[in-house]
This record gives structure tokens, sequence and C-alpha cells, in this order.
């Protein structure tokens, strides 16, 4: 590995060194240092290097020379932390090709680190975007149990809480084998209803559960890496390639430089071959190395590049201050300042900036698995993902087309006019559609409750919006308001026909048998009853909602007590058996007249008091008819308008009960059995005015002119047919004889 970067570094130096437009006048020279793979190595060869003494002494250096740029190095983990905090110290500007620790963006502890490369929470970050942007939302977290799958695992928890993603299991897969806890891993994985599996893993990581995954095959699931698995999906740091450089390392034959020790070694690790010089026993199946194979190992070519960079600044007064540095002078914190603002292209065209925390500011190539058709596995480039066209913490993911996407859901998504209801205990992923109630309505997917549509609109059929509510009233020139009025005109056309028969014939002892008077009076009370009706069309206004219920109640309770002075009438002369009883006293023309004039008022008294109090109003019926709005007249006081609509009830209901009870008179004074018929129509007047919304009207018109065509066709009808038709039988012989 260290001889693999030492050539990628040597290889960046000659070729600037070699160009004429980087650092023209200037020579790069380079020093390669062991640390020894511990914490003391590395601090000894640092302060070595710092000192330029085999033995250093801090903050001490005697020995002349052309200034010292930089460091590109890397080690272990720990490390790299060490060195890192030590070159802060003296502010001597460190560029890392290969520790991704979150902890060294930090520049508080560690001021002169910069990297090429992007840290692992970045990275993370990057992953969770890719997640977002294909919308699952329903997921697994695998990661390893330290601090960097603590930190990228609770990262990508947050991010994708807040972006509305759930998730199923977050498991953490153990450093040191552990075949109960990687079963207990396997067999949620496998029980698990997610399709995407978020992995943090490191490859050793990865290969302590990969036996039990490859065990109980997981099918239809997709994985997505930081570093490329064999699953579905996958990010990888966009690196700059160096041209040249294979034919560099393919001039580093060991029989073109013998000298190299090393390069034998190398050669045989990279290209997985064997030199045969150097195996006299060679076991069967192996590969011999022919000194052809290509290599493209270029990890420190940015990193030396950004040095070079950051010099030609510095030499041309490019950097922010604007003034030219002279490079014997050169101090460690004036390179690490223009190290900083450095932006560039490489020569393979890659671009190179850091950002506040000296992380590169990097694209990322996204990759997916795709089987050929030989049944092999290969990874496809299907789009990049740039953080330079970022927004408000989210990342730009850029795709090729006709890209086939899984999806990782714990629900179906609920259509517009559907609502989501949590399931009892589960995530907020995970939800039941529920179509929206009459009223309301849900015009995006997904959406977590219906919203009320104004009172104005109506929701639709579909729930999925809201519609214009429409006014409704009935009117004459509709189909039902015009047969309405048509049969109100010939109810009072027919009323005032059979008054003018009465008033013809007046001396007829039809007429005469039942009190002439309140026979006029009902008459007269039912043409106008026939007439209430057209108060009740057209669109209500103030005049006509005042008239409406106080004309329909007080003519209504003229003609009752018209009715019941007529059944008492009748009853009373059956109970006169001599002359000079009391009873007879009640059979007088002004006694019929005191019940009706008595019943009357108390009904004008009533009516009265409720349009003193309370009177009715024209009214928008929001409720009765979602559709549309029923212009209508409001009662105004509730308990007035029943006690009218009340007592003209128990009015209606004491004239029938006096009726039903005499019916069984004889017959030729007897019109009981036609005033019960009559009474048994008219109770439902009264009670039809219950009813709301437009056919409210319809229902009380229509009662009302039932009513009036039941006390004209049950007490009049018949008598008119004797007047007219059977004057032979009208006459007072006939009547003696009880015909």
């Amino acid at each position: 590995w260290g001889y693999r970067v030492a050539q990628g570094f040597v290889y960046a130096t000659e070729e600037i060194n070699r160009s004429i437009h980087l650092l023209p006048n200037l020579t790069l020279g380079f020093s390669i240092q062991n640390s020894g793979d511990s914490v003391q190595g590395a601090l000894h060869e640092t302060l070595g290097f710092l000192t330029r003494q085999e033995e250093p002494i801090p903050n001490y250096s005697c020995q002349p020379g052309p200034p010292q740029a930089a460091l590109v190095g890397e080690t272990r983990s720990d490390l790299s932390v060490s060195m890192a905090r030590l070159l802060g110290l003296y502010k001597f500007p460190q560029v890392s090709y290969s520790s991704t620790l979150p902890s060294l963006s930090d520049k508080t502890q560690f001021p002169s680190f910069l990297r090429t490369l992007t840290s692992d929470l970045t990275s993370s970050h990057a992953v969770t975007q890719l997640i977002i942007h294909f919308q699952w939302s329903w997921v697994i977290i695998l990661a390893q149990d330290d601090d960097f799958g603590q930190q990228a695992g609770s990262l990508a928890t947050g991010e994708l809480v807040q972006a509305g993603v759930c998730i199923e299991f977050h498991l953490h897969v153990p450093f040191q084998q552990s075949p109960e806890k990687i079963e207990a891993i396997v067999q949620k994985v496998q029980r698990s209803t997610a399709t995407v599996v978020l992995v943090f893993l490191s490859n050793l990581n990865f290969q302590l559960i990969l036996p039990g995954l490859l065990q109980f095959p997981v099918a239809g699931q997709v994985w997505v890496s930081k570093h490329v698995l064999q699953g579905s999906f996958g990010r990888l740091y966009r690196s700059s390639r160096a041209p040249g450089f294979s034919e560099f390392l393919a001039h580093l034959h060991p029989s073109q430089t013998p000298e190299d020790m090393f390069i034998e070694r190398f050669w045989e690790f990279t290209f997985d071959c064997t030199w045969p010089h150097r195996n006299s026993m060679v076991p069967e199946r192996v590969r011999f190395c022919s000194g052809n194979e290509m290599n493209k190992i270029d990890i420190a070519y940015a990193a030396v590049y950004s040095i070079a960079h950051a010099l030609q600044d510095l030499m041309t007064g490019g950097h922010q201050d604007g003034a030219c540095t002279d490079v014997g002078d050169l101090q460690p914190w004036q390179l690490l300042h223009a190290l900083r603002k450095v932006h560039f292209k490489t020569p393979d065209g890659t671009e190179i900036m850091f950002d506040a925390n000296g992380d590169l500011v990097a694209q990322f190539d996204i990759f997916q698995g795709q089987r050929t058709h030989e049944g092999g596995f290969k990874l496809a480039h299907i789009g990049m993902i740039d953080p330079w066209t970022s927004s408000e913490n989210r990342m730009a993911v850029h795709l090729k087309e006709d890209i086939q996407v899984p999806t990782s859901i714990c629900s179906t998504s609920c259509p517009p006019g559907f609502s989501q209801m949590s399931r009892p205990g589960a995530p907020h992923c995970c939800f039941d559609c529920s179509p929206c109630p009459e009223g309301q309505f849900a015009d995006q997917r997904d959406m977590k409750s219906c919203l009320l549509c104004p009172k104005e609109q109506y929701s639709s059929h579909s729930r999925d919006r809201c519609l214009p509510r429409t006014e409704i009233f009935l009117a004459f020139d509709e189909p039902l308001g015009l047969v309405l009025t048509l049969v109100a005109i010939f109810l009072a056309g027919l009323a005032a026909l059979v008054l003018g028969v009465f008033l013809k014939h007046r001396d007829m002892p039809v007429v005469k048998a039942n009190n002439r008077a309140l026979s006029y009076v009902l008459l007269t009370s039912l043409f106008l009853c026939a007439l209430c009706p057209l108060l009740f069309l057209s669109r209500p206004s103030a005049t006509t909602c005042l008239l409406r219920q106080t004309t329909f109640a007080m003519v209504f309770t003229l003609a009752v007590s018209s009715v019941l002075a007529k059944t008492l009438t009748v009853v009373l002369a059956f109970r006169v058996t001599r002359p000079g009883d009391r009873v007879q006293v009640c059979l007088s023309p002004g006694a019929s007249s005191s019940v009706v004039l008595a019943a009357s008022l108390m009904q004008v008294v009533l009516c009265g008091v409720w349009l003193a109090t309370s009177p009715p109003f024209p009214d928008r019926d929001m409720v009765s008819e979602p559709s549309h709005i029923v212009i209508q007249c409001q009662e105004g006081s509730g308990t007035a308008f029943s006690c009218v609509l009340g007592y003209l009830g128990l009015l209606a209901g004491g004239t029938f009960s006096v009726a039903f009870l005499a019916r069984g008179l004889p017959d030729v004074y007897n019109e009981t059995k036609y005033l019960t018929l009559s009474m048994l129509l008219f109770c439902s007047v009264w009670m039809a005015f219950l009813a709301r919304g437009k056919s409210t009207v319809a229902v009380e018109i229509f009662s009302i002119l039932a009513s009036t065509a039941g006390l004209l066709g049950g007490i009049f009808i018949p008598k008119c047919y004797l007047i007219l038709l059977k004057p032979k039988r009208n006459t007072p012989a006939q009547v003696r004889r009880g015909h």
C-alpha cells in the first residue's frame, strides 16, 4: 500500500516539475519517510521532518536548506489524529489522501489539516440524500459498532426522519465474530418488510454478516452503501485520474529498475501474480507475472497538485492578500492560508476545492449493480451527486433517464380523496387510507388529514376538490313550481265556485241544514288556503318570510275552527230532546261564531307574539343539501314557531276526535264521516313543516293543497252533487223520510 502511494506521489511531483505552466521557475523536491506504524514513530518522524534532525528537538532547527512546503501523509486513524494535532501546533499544512475521520474536520483542534476526499459524515450525508431522492420511506440501517457507525447512523437517522422516512430496524454489527449477534441481525433483515438496506460498514464488518446473508438469501432487497457492494446502489467518491500514470508504472518494470528492492513484491501483490524466477517450487494453477499488467493507482495525485497550486498562488500574488511571496522566505502558515483557498482542475479535469472544514468539495458517482447477459455482475454508472448545487442541506442528485428504481414503502400511497389513518403502535409511514367524509377533500397524495371545504363550496364525488355550491329555491318557472301553482289556482277557483253555488242555492235544505254562515266562512278560508302556496314560491324575501307561516297558520286556524264549530253543531243537535233544553243554546249562530272567533283570536295572539319577538327572516341553509345552498325562510324563534304549529295541531286533533266520535249519527244530517276523512288529511300539514331543504317548501305546499282539497272535497263536493245533479232529493219531504 505504501509503495503504491509513494509511486503516485513521485509521479505527480515529476509531472509538475516538467510543466511549463505550473511553477515553471521552481523545482519541487520530496522525502518519503516511514512512521513505523506506531504513535511514537509517527511523532518522531514528524518532528524530524519539521526540525530536519535525526534526533529532533522540538522548536529547534539549525540546518539550512530549501523551505519545506507541506506534508502529504497518511497512517492509521489514531496516528492521523496525533500527527494532525502536532502539525496544527506548528501551523504546518498537512494534506491527507485517505483519512476520513469526521473529527479531523474540527478546525479548532486541527487547524492545518486538509484532505483530498470527504469525511465519513459527508459521505453518509450523500448516501442519505440518495435515499431521499429515490423517495424510499421504509429502510433498514446497518452500521458498524464503533464511533463512525454511531455517528453516521445517528446523522442518517436524523436526516431521514426529518425528511419523513421511517426506519424499521437500526442494527449494529460487532467488530468481532459473534455468531449469536450475527444470526439475530440476519434474521431481522430476513423478516423485515423494508426493501432498502442502508449500510455503514467496512469491508471487514460486512464480511462478518455476509455468510449469514448468503445462507438465508434475502430476495428483493436493495443494498445502499458508501462503498459499492454487490448490491443494487452505491456511492463512490469521484477521484482524479492521472493521465500517463499507467505508463509510468509500466516503466517501473523490475528489469528497468533492478535497484528497487520493492518493485517485484509490489508487482506480485498488485496484480496477484508470481515472478517465475522467485519460486522454484510453483504450485499448480498459479498465475505468472508477464510485466504487461496495468495499474491506475493515483491516490496521492490530487494532494500533490493542491500544494503546487497553493505555491503558484503565493508566488504570483493570486491568493487573497494579492502580494507575492518570496519562496526563499516561505512560512508554513502562508502556504496553509493559500492552500485553503485553492480552486483548480487537475489535468484530467477533476475540480479541486476545499470547504471551510478543509474537506474536499467532491462529487459522488452513483453506481447500480446489474446482471450481465452472461450471468455475471457489473457496476453501471447511472448518475452523480453534486454538492456544489446544494441548498438547505440538500445535495443535487442527477440520474440518467430510464433508470429502474425499486420502491420501499411500508404502506401504499394514498391517492387524492383519501387521508392517512395511522396504525396503532406503528411508525407514521405505516398507515391505512381512509376516504374523506362529505364536505371535506384531499387534493394531494398522502395527506395526513382531509381539509374542510369552504362554506360556499362542497366536496366532489371523488373528494379530491371542492366545487362551488349553487343557490336553489322553489321557483314559479321550474316544472314542480309550475304544477303546484296551477293546482293552487285550480283549488282556489274550485272553492270560489262552490261558494258561488252555496250562495245561489242558500235556501235549499242541504245548505241550510248545517249553519250556512259557517259554510261561507269555511269556503272563504279554503279559498285563501289554496292561495297560500303562492307565498312559498320564488326567492324568499323579508316580506314573504313574514307572511308565509303566519298567513298559513291563521287561515288554516280559521278553517279548522269552522270545521270544529260545524262538528259541534251536529253533535249537539242530536242531544236536544225537548224545547228549552240548555244544550239548545249552543246551537244558535252566535255560539258557532264565538267558537270560530275564540279559536282564531288565540292563533292571532300567538302569531303576533312571534312576529314581535323573533320574526322569520331569509336564510342560506348550508347543511340540508351538501351540493347546494338552500335559500329559505328561517323561523326565527323556534319556540314561537312550535307554539303556532302546536296550537294548530291541537285544534286539528280535537276536531278530528269529535268528528270520529260522531261518525255513527244518522246519515241525513251526518257530515262527520266526511269531516273525519278531511281532518285525517289535514293532520299531515303541520307535521310536514318539520322537514328541511328545498323539498321542505314542496312538501309544505303539497300538504297545504292536499288538506285544502280534502276539506273542500270531503265536506262540500257531496253537497254540490245533491244541489246540482240530484235536486229532487234536496227537498224537505226527502229529508223528513231520512234520505
